[in-house]
């Protein structure tokens, strides 16, 4: 409605033009949210996880204090942690998986910074029995970052010294162990390979000599890896010290 100055303007005009403003108002309010938006809003659930196994480890490295007692603060920082690093379920408590992945975490910066895995022109893949960590690098730089893994359990360590891969299987399975699945093998002393374990990884406290390592893990190391490529085991495993 165009109004001229001076001009008077009907009552019922008046009313006509808030009721138009009124029913504009209502359809902004009552537009529907975006599935997106509501879910941003929606609160975190609390974290309620207990006091873990590596409560102090986990503690030290996300900078809380270290006192071995889970605080609901403590179980939010390592729920953020485990969401970050893809662990699941990120729940917040501090057990062997979370703490796996946070010693391959701290070691990303250097991983050879005690020098265990020699340096060489070519590629090596270092697997440090000590920190359960697998890393490949070529010289002195890293050319795949450190992995958590799993190596044998005792009276069936994997075995340490210069390995060499002699043979890869990508869909291989198991001649001994009732055909289990071992994807993306990368065999390189006897019937112990590199090997992807679906499932659970820390499973039954080691392996039979083989190197696990998450299944998304060992494809990209198979990825990377060719036959002839130089691999290095040193150290002595958790629980295997006798």
């Amino acid at each position: 409605m165009t109004v001229t100055a001076g001009a008077s303007v009907p009552p019922s005009a008046i009313r006509g033009a808030a009721a138009v403003a009124l029913a504009a108002a209502v359809l902004v309010l009552c537009a529907p949210v975006p599935a997106h938006a509501a879910a941003a809003a929606a609160p975190e659930p609390a974290c309620t996880a207990g006091t873990g196994p590596y409560q102090r480890e986990l503690e030290a490295h996300l900078g809380r204090p270290v006192d071995g007692t889970q605080s609901p603060a403590d179980c939010a920082a390592v729920r953020a942690f485990q969401s970050a690093n893809g662990i699941t379920p990120a729940d917040g408590y501090p057990g062997l998986a979370t703490y796996r992945t946070m010693v391959a975490v701290a070691a990303r910066a250097e991983p050879n910074a005690a020098g265990g895995c020699p340096v060489r022109t070519g590629r090596v893949t270092c697997v440090d029995l000590d920190r359960q960590l697998l890393w490949v690098q070529r010289g002195s730089g890293v050319v795949f970052p450190p992995v958590p893994v799993r190596t044998g359990r005792d009276d069936q360590e994997t075995r340490p010294g210069w390995h060499e891969i002699y043979w890869r299987s990508k869909d291989h399975v198991s001649t001994l162990y009732d055909n289990a699945p071992m994807p993306y093998a990368q065999f390189f002393d006897g019937g112990q390979a590199l090997h992807g374990r679906p499932g659970d990884l820390y499973a039954h406290g080691g392996s039979a000599g083989c190197v696990n390592l998450s299944v998304p893990d060992a494809e990209r190391l198979w990825n990377l890896l060719e036959e002839g490529d130089a691999v290095y085991v040193w150290g002595t495993k958790p629980g295997t010290e006798d």
